[in-house]
């Protein structure tokens, strides 16, 4: 049985990141830099995330996480009410464009031992892809695969009988 030729996004490693993050909910969680680190916690408590974009003049100019909280605010001994965003962000900010691949987005967190990469188009904020969207997109490729040679294998037996 000929194997039909798969178009690059039919390759894991190529799957354009616009079609990865179609496949979640579309929401960006944003906070600016001068905000209460209470606040970013409330915020990121409510909406079940670990991680906040930090966004002034319509551009990233930070990322917080739930690591950054417990380790740059409660380790050091800071109040979060009084405390602001900008005192424990993460300033340099790795992040990916919407053309950009799977593969380019594992090589970033590997490479910068990260697990959130915001996600920009134009320039422009829309959305955030964590290293559990890559899992999830690689455990439903796998499963799809493995679909596959499972209908082949048994269209194989049948044809032979």
């Amino acid at each position: 049985m000929a194997h039909p030729i798969r178009r690059p996004e039919q390759i894991l490693a190529y799957r354009p990141l616009k079609q990865i993050l179609a496949a979640k909910p579309q929401a960006l969680w944003t906070v600016a830099p001068k905000d209460s680190v209470q606040s970013a916690m409330q915020l990121m408590a409510e909406k079940d995330i670990g991680v906040l974009v930090v966004i002034e003049n319509k551009g990233i100019v930070g990322i917080l996480s739930e690591r950054d909280c417990v380790r740059r605010l409660i380790l050091a001994g800071k109040a979060p009410a009084t405390t602001v965003v900008a005192d424990i962000m993460v300033r340099d900010v790795i992040k990916v464009d919407v053309t950009d691949t799977f593969a380019d987005c594992v090589r970033l967190m590997h490479e910068h031992r990260i697990r959130h990469l915001p996600v920009t188009e134009i320039g422009a904020p829309i959305g955030v892809v964590s290293i559990r969207d890559l899992l999830r997109e690689t455990v439903a490729h796998h499963a799809k695969v493995i679909g596959e040679l499972e209908r082949e294998r048994l269209t194989m037996f049948t044809s032979m009988a």
